[in-house]
């Protein structure tokens, strides 16, 4: 898969996802894709969320990994900035 296929197929688990965030006040964006591992921004409701890393885990790295199963880790920006 080229790196343009593999951007392809993560956007398009996160347009899947995306109508279950913006339900709950929330959206999330593509950052960057590097080295198998995919850098989001959460948006709106869902950056103060209690839960934002479950959903991050069990919602967006799932959908990710089934549009693109070489992706490793999800990772959600802000994290970074505060490790």
């Amino acid at each position: 898969m080229t790196a343009e296929e593999l951007k392809i197929n993560v956007e398009k688990a996160l347009e899947e996802i995306r109508p279950f965030l913006l339900a709950d006040g929330g959206d999330i964006s593509l950052v960057s894709i590097e080295n198998n591992i995919v850098r989001v921004q959460l948006e709106g409701a869902c950056i103060s969320c209690s839960v934002n890393q479950m959903t991050l885990t069990n919602g967006v790295e799932a959908t990710i990994k089934r549009y693109a199963p070489q992706i490793e880790k999800v990772i959600e920006v802000s994290q970074e900035l505060t490790k």
